[in-house]
């Protein structure tokens, strides 16, 4: 997950699917990404679009090591859409990008492997 280092976790507890089934997780495009030179680490600022329902949604992301801000852009990323807003510094966070750590513990975006309608959700 970006902006959480969970990759040293053992096994969470057994949840129930009706307890999985409340977080929303859906895909959503990148539709601007930029330096956020106010983050404590390197992270970007981004928009991304999740449909007509959604709409496009704000957050930042420690993942300056794989992608620019260019690369970004155009993006189909997996993300949470509701959890509560989160104020980082100067930008409040209204989703969670997800993310999984490569071998340096450095960040790699969850990404659908095909194209896909923005807004769907995960099941």
């Amino acid at each position: 997950m970006t902006g959480a280092n969970l990759e040293n976790c053992s096994v969470s507890d057994p949840i129930s699917f009706d307890d999985f089934m409340k977080v929303d997780v859906r895909v959503g495009r990148i539709v601007e990404a930029e330096v956020f030179p106010e983050a404590r680490k390197p992270a970007y600022k981004m928009r991304i679009d999740f449909g007509p329902d959604i709409g496009i949604r704000k957050t930042s992301a420690q993942i300056t090591t794989h992608y620019t801000p260019d690369t970004l852009v155009g993006k189909l990323v997996m993300a949470v859409v509701n959890f509560p807003p989160r104020q980082i510094g100067p930008v409040m966070s209204e989703v969670l990008t997800l993310g999984v750590p490569d071998a340096d513990g450095n960040v790699v975006l969850l990404t659908p492997d095909r194209d896909v309608p923005i807004g769907g959700r995960l099941f």
